[in-house]
């Protein structure tokens, strides 16, 4: 298996335990989805892709429905997604997503995040080349087609890794591939269970278990945030 399988694997262990607070997070990105692109999921694939993601959260369909409603009133607020990229204690680099309404309130509570815990936050753009940023999505196997045919016929679209998962198939390719991969999958009759969007370290850091302990505290504290969506890192799992 890959490296974005084993990343994936370790990631599956530490999801977003609260499930309000995955619908939020959905929510926010169904406003943002919406007033980019429109609230018809027919002609904005980042709505349908989110309306697949609420799906496998077993998020209610009138709640979603009632997500895409309010993000087309006037007075919605108006989300913006930023990343914030920084270092924690023993130089693990961290990269933070986020989508708000307030930028200084946000980079204000981040900053403090790090500097309460022992690290500091960077200049945007300081960890990209630490990370692969990668689109995951999880889809319905065809009964006529192998894992093998299914690899080979991908290769064109973007995707560089495909892997059995339980009763579905999961690829992976790059982020800005995304909208190949999903038009091949749509064009052919798959069923898209689910899309991640994440960023994969290129290489990860070996910690103690007390070194674990205070870094847990600080990616905690970052997660817990109302504004953070997702936090990625490259402590080795």
């Amino acid at each position: 298996m890959g490296r974005a399988f084993e990343y994936r694997k370790a990631r599956k262990l530490k999801r977003w335990g609260n499930m309000s607070r995955t619908f939020t997070r959905i929510g926010k990105e169904i406003t943002i989805a919406v007033k980019a692109g429109g609230p018809d999921p027919s002609t904005n694939p980042r709505l349908r892709a989110l309306m697949q993601n609420a799906k496998a959260e077993n998020m209610p369909k009138d709640t979603v429905e009632r997500a895409i409603k309010k993000a087309t009133d006037k007075d919605a607020k108006d989300y913006k997604e930023i990343t914030y990229e920084g270092y924690g204690p023993f130089g693990i680099a961290i990269f933070v997503e986020a989508a708000t309404d307030n930028n200084t309130r946000t980079v204000a509570n981040v900053r403090s995040y790090f500097t309460k815990h022992g690290g500091s936050l960077g200049t945007q753009g300081s960890l990209t080349f630490l990370f692969d940023h990668k689109v995951i999505l999880k889809i319905t196997p065809k009964a006529d087609m192998s894992l093998e045919d299914l690899e080979l016929e991908l290769i064109d679209y973007g995707v560089d890794e495909v892997e059995a998962d339980e009763d579905s198939v999961v690829l992976y390719g790059p982020f800005e591939e995304y909208s190949n991969i999903q038009q091949y999958l749509e064009g052919n009759g798959f069923e898209i269970l689910s899309t991640e969007f994440v960023r994969i370290p290129n290489d990860v850091k070996e910690v103690t278990d007390e070194q674990r302990e205070t870094l847990d505290k600080l990616l905690e504290k970052l997660e817990e945030d109302e504004d953070v969506q997702n936090v990625f890192h490259n402590i080795a799992e």
